[in-house]
């Protein structure tokens, strides 16, 4: 634990851009290799729109960031619910990355599809009809605010170390690029992963363009959310179609379009 600790608290921005982005040049590389679709599209161009959304995401959080840890203090691990525990450092980094994992992946995730004014800002995500690695990177600004204030208020609550942040900032968008990837894994293996993990084949049904698919499969990295609350689906991702059925196809990748999604008051939703 002290390496984990030492290597988080060594790690600069800069470095931890470069791993994010060697991570998803990987998951990118393996879906040429092994795809599950063909899609008749620029795939660079593709990869260099969905690139636009990382820039505004990573404005928002680090700003979001810098203003908990250096202004609020939020980086004051002596208070919250974990110290109490007593525990070792081992079970509380555990415990506080499956913390962060619920409240900032799943809880957020089924919250952003539950309510309408939530659900208008990862309209974005969802408006992707040629699902890949680079589809992980694709969120409104509004909907990254919304996912990084409640990783924010889970810190502080349960006294969460800013080290486990820190890594969980490294391993959350491994999984993000892993899961969407246009990755045909063996069905085996991907069966037997989604177990445990989220799967490129499990979280493909959560891109299906219509209900109840969308609403299922919420989780990043644990499948075991998806499995105590109901919303696991699992079955052959061939037979899924991308997109919504509520947005323009045409406009996936038109900026403003999607930039102005939330604000759109022409598209119909049930939530």
């Amino acid at each position: 634990m002290d390496a984990i600790q030492q290597f988080a608290n060594q790690l600069t921005d800069e470095t931890r851009i470069l791993i994010v982005f060697a991570s998803l040049l990987v998951f990118i590389v393996l879906e040429n290799w092994r795809p599950l679709f063909t899609f008749e599209y620029r795939r660079l161009r593709h990869i260099g729109f969905n690139l636009i959304f990382v820039v505004t995401s990573g404005i928002v959080t680090l700003t979001l960031a810098a203003i908990a840890f250096e202004l609020i203090g939020i980086d004051d691990v002596s208070w919250g619910l974990l110290p109490l525990l007593n525990a070792p450092v081992w079970l509380t980094f555990i415990i506080s990355l499956a913390l962060l994992d619920f409240f900032g992946q799943y809880a957020i995730h089924a919250a952003l599809h539950r309510y309408k004014w939530l659900w208008k800002f990862h309209l974005v995500h969802h408006s992707d009809t040629t699902v890949d690695a680079s589809t992980g990177t694709r969120h409104h600004p509004l909907d990254i605010m919304v996912r990084e204030l409640l990783i924010l208020a889970v810190i502080a609550v349960f006294g969460i170390a800013p080290y486990v942040y820190v890594i969980y900032r490294i391993i959350t968008p491994f999984f993000a690029y892993f899961t969407h990837a246009n990755l045909n894994l063996p069905p085996r293996l991907d069966r037997y992963l989604s177990w445990v993990l989220v799967t490129p084949h499990m979280h493909k049904f959560h891109h299906h363009d219509t209900r109840p698919w969308t609403n299922c499969n919420y989780g990043n990295i644990l499948s075991i959310w998806d499995r105590l609350f109901g919303t696991f689906v699992y079955g052959n991702p061939r037979s899924i179609r991308y997109g919504l059925d509520v947005t323009d196809s045409s406009q996936s990748t038109n900026l403003g379009y999607q930039f102005a999604l939330p604000m759109n008051r022409g598209i119909k939703t049930d939530y």
